[in-house]
């Protein structure tokens, strides 16, 4: 068989005269298996747990570390409070995720959904209760026909009630990073807790039970936008998970150490344990599909049968289009270049913006009087100043204002404001109306704090005057 045979000349697609759209989900039954690739997902939804149910519980200068805090609008993370006025940086921050989806994408496939979605974490979660409760993959086929026995119930109880659970811890975890969790617990448990900490408890809770215990590849397959653009990322050179029809056809059974060659056979056995094995019910050896998450878990059942069969591993592998129709990938190419330079620059502007982002904010509010004259003849305008402190200390901030030579700034030079504190100061500026050089004039006010010169911020704003003719 020669290797420069095209793939789609040994595994032609299945061809579907029709669809339908409304047919009944058939339920797929996941059997339990071991590998590398199963190590390495338990490895990183055990660290994505730590994360996500640890942080949770982290102290940060006498408040949670993390914090959301809705109804003060104030958001924080460790060190740091987030305003409103830096949802800009979320935006960013989404962006750099948008971006770095693709790279991995590009370079990788779905390898996002495999390992990290919590769609697919959670799902095999759901499907690992499943096994501890009902048995493995024949023994919930089995079950699920007969008919309903006390020992049935009680196996379907118990795994429902593992789902709660788990579902139920989820959400608590959930609404503890907008409400304190410290708080939340027992407010909870004495039902103290307000309406919407109690909806939102109550809503995550169904939506994670739904998704992951019910809908589970359908959201993958029919839900989920990245199962529909991802082929547009994809390229010859990129990692996916492939069958090798060069060395597995023709398939069929034949014994251990049968010269299965001679019989016209390749080494697939087909013994349908990567459909087995499959979170997403497809079967591998058909090539790409969109339902394919690139979880590797047929890969890890390949292995072991080929493992078993004293056959080389690699059957079912992480390869590319390139690889498989005897060419050589390009790991290094371009368009994966592209995303890493523009990946690279944008987290690092993000970095600089957030280091660097004024901890004291100021915006300036003109008074609806376009100006009046004062007892000294001088023109004056009043303005209130937004004094925002966004520093984690308490501050003493000194302010002014330039703009137009002979500008003189009446009302308080010298302001406090706690951590977080937010301040309004009227103020007044006012001119000789002989030095007026037009009738509108920019001025910029000035705050800085009086013991670190590096926290300051400036806001402009217009001084009106009489006609200048």
């Amino acid at each position: 068989m020669s290797d420069k045979i095209p793939v789609q000349n040994i595994t032609p697609p299945k061809i579907i005269d029709s669809v339908d759209l409304y047919a009944k989900r058939d339920a797929i039954y996941t059997r339990a298996f071991k590998g590398l690739f199963r190590n390495f997902r338990i490895v990183g939804g055990g660290l994505l747990f730590v994360v996500y149910f640890g942080t949770i519980w982290l102290t940060w200068n006498g408040r949670q570390a993390v914090w959301w805090d809705l109804p003060e609008r104030k958001f924080h993370v460790f060190g740091a409070t987030f305003w409103p006025q830096d949802f800009v940086l979320l935006s960013a921050l989404l962006i750099i995720s948008a971006f770095g989806l693709f790279f991995i994408t590009v370079w990788a496939g779905r390898i996002w959904c495999g390992y990290t979605c919590p769609q697919s974490v959670f799902t095999w979660v759901f499907m690992w209760a499943e096994k501890v409760t009902e048995g493995d993959r024949n023994q919930r086929i089995k079950l699920d026909k007969a008919p309903m026995t006390t020992q049935k119930f009680l196996r379907k109880l118990a795994k429902h009630g593992i789902w709660v659970i788990v579902s139920l811890v989820v959400a608590i975890t959930f609404v503890g990073y907008f409400t304190p969790i410290r708080e939340l617990i027992p407010d909870l448990l004495t039902l103290q807790a307000g309406g919407w900490a109690l909806f939102w408890v109550g809503f995550l809770t169904l939506a994670t039970y739904g998704n992951a215990g019910y809908l589970r590849e359908q959201v993958c397959i029919y839900m989920c936008p990245y199962a529909r653009f991802q082929s547009v990322m994809f390229d010859q050179d990129t990692l996916i998970v492939s069958y090798d029809p060069r060395r597995g056809e023709q398939r069929g059974p034949r014994k251990k150490g049968a010269d299965y060659q001679a019989e016209g056979l390749g080494d697939c056995i087909d013994c349908t344990m990567c459909v087995q094995v499959c979170p997403t019910g497809i079967d591998i050896r058909d090539g790409l599909q969109i339902e394919c998450i690139g979880c590797a878990a047929c890969i890890d059942a390949c292995d072991s049968i080929m493992e078993k069969m004293d056959y080389p591993k690699g059957l079912i592998s992480y390869t590319t289009e390139h690889n498989l129709s005897g060419h050589k990938t390009q790991m290094v190419r371009p368009r994966l270049i592209g995303y890493a330079v523009a990946l690279l620059a944008m987290m690092g502007l993000f970095v600089w913006a957030v280091t660097n982002r004024p901890l004291v904010e100021l915006d300036v509010l003109k008074d609806r009087v376009l100006y009046r004259e004062n007892q000294q003849g001088r023109i004056e305008n009043v303005y209130i100043l937004k004094i925002m402190n966004k520093a984690q200390t308490e501050m003493i901030y000194l302010i002014d204002a330039d703009g137009i030579e002979g500008l003189a700034y009446e009302g308080k030079r010298e302001i406090k404001a706690l951590a977080g504190e937010v301040l309004s100061l009227p103020v007044e500026l006012s001119i000789d109306p002989m030095l007026l050089p037009s009738s509108t004039n920019e001025v910029t006010f000035h705050i800085r704090s009086a013991d670190d010169a590096s926290i300051q911020n400036d806001a402009e704003s217009r001084f009106i005057g009489p006609s200048v003719r």
